[in-house]
């Protein structure tokens, strides 16, 4: 879920971000955006879990997020974006939110432990909430249901997927072929074996072992990406 997290909500290069909660989650989100290159503080209470990533990321802290006064003596105000990971307890989740709102931090995300915990901190003042067993059960079923690789749905149902080519494209250009006319999506791109990534244009012949990469509403992708199964179920 945090390579997930990273993939689709992208900071711009050399951005600075605080992960409050050095659990899993939060753990695998500092990681990745530390892989990014991005400047990266890691805060938790937990002396052990800190010492695990002194040396990985660009700074490791024990501290207690919930003060507000220890936050800001850390710097934390002027950090671009902050992730609040803290995976069990619901009043240390709020008050560390609380904080970060209090010290001005533009983007704030924080993790959801139950629909109602994301719902108070939208109120309280998160920019974006983040629900990784819910999201990657949804994520997971789309993969299962249809004949999708790879999935990301944003919040407005707007999705991009990696599908194999369905055979209403086999051995066309895509103008020929009307994807967008037919089924609402777009072909962003095409990858094929052993050759590079290339951006999608009309005159784009689609190969039958193509793997392409589409974007669109939801429902059309999964349209799209099922339409070799509904030709051999006729």
């Amino acid at each position: 879920m945090a390579s997930l997290f990273t993939e689709q909500f992208s900071f711009s290069k050399g951005d600075s971000a605080v992960v409050i909660g050095l659990g899993r989650f939060g753990s695998s989100v500092a990681d990745a955006l530390t892989r990014l290159g991005h400047d990266v503080m890691g805060i938790d209470r937990d002396p052990e879990l800190v010492q695990v990533w002194a040396d990985m990321l660009t700074h490791a802290v024990q501290a207690d997020s919930t003060n507000v006064n220890t936050m800001r003596q850390l710097g934390v105000a002027d950090f671009s974006h902050a992730i609040i990971g803290i995976g069990s307890d619901l009043s240390a989740s709020l008050m560390t939110l609380m904080a970060l709102t209090e010290l001005g931090i533009k983007d704030i995300w924080i993790k959801a432990l139950t629909p109602e915990h994301g719902k108070i901190a939208r109120r309280i003042g998160a920019h974006h909430v983040v629900s990784p067993e819910a999201d990657m059960g949804e994520r997971v079923a789309h993969l299962i249901t249809a004949r999708m690789m790879d999935f990301i749905e944003f919040d407005d149902g707007f999705a991009i997927a990696k599908i194999r080519a369905p055979e209403s494209t086999h051995n066309q250009v895509l103008f020929d072929s009307r994807v967008r006319e037919k089924f609402g999506v777009t072909v962003v791109g095409v990858k094929r074996a052993q050759t590079d990534f290339q951006h999608a244009v009309p005159e784009t012949r689609i190969l039958p072992d193509d793997l392409l990469i589409v974007s669109g509403p939801t429902r059309k992708i999964q349209q799209f990406a099922n339409d070799t199964e509904r030709k051999k179920d006729k």
